[in-house]
């Protein structure tokens, strides 16, 4: 009996650390938003600029944004957003879809991109925070 206490105790200290690392990596992921946010926006009232705006960018199809004018690159590439995919765009967008329209050159922080999707996955479509 006492070793299950322990394990109960293990497993909330566990949790609570996850959560704070969480949040910790969103907000991280906000600061790094900055670069963005010059061409995109997220959260409530986030409307598409140069860029899409990226509520509920998580599981979302790509170039599916309703009212932006995507490339036909980007409309076709027949995929949905995940961590990985991601990760694989924010590195080198022009390499990840060819024939995109999105001008930057690339992010080369591993941490960086992290931070940032953990960010995103924050905000539901309607840009309300989870």
């Amino acid at each position: 009996m006492k070793d299950a206490a322990f394990y109960v105790i293990l497993t909330a200290a566990l949790l609570a650390e996850s959560g704070a690392a969480a949040a910790q990596d969103s907000a991280a992921g906000k600061a790094v938003f900055g670069k963005c946010q010059a061409c995109h926006a997220v959260g409530t009232g986030a409307k598409n600029k140069l860029g899409p705006e990226l509520n509920g960018l998580a599981g979302r199809k790509a170039g599916a944004v309703a009212g932006y004018q995507y490339s036909p690159a980007l409309k076709t590439s027949g995929f949905a957003w995940d961590q990985a995919s991601f990760a694989a765009f924010m590195q080198n967008p022009k390499t990840k879809i060819p024939g995109n329209k999105m001008v930057f050159a690339g992010m080369k922080d591993q941490a960086e991109i992290a931070s940032l999707w953990t960010y995103f996955t924050r905000f539901n479509a309607d840009g309300s925070s989870k």
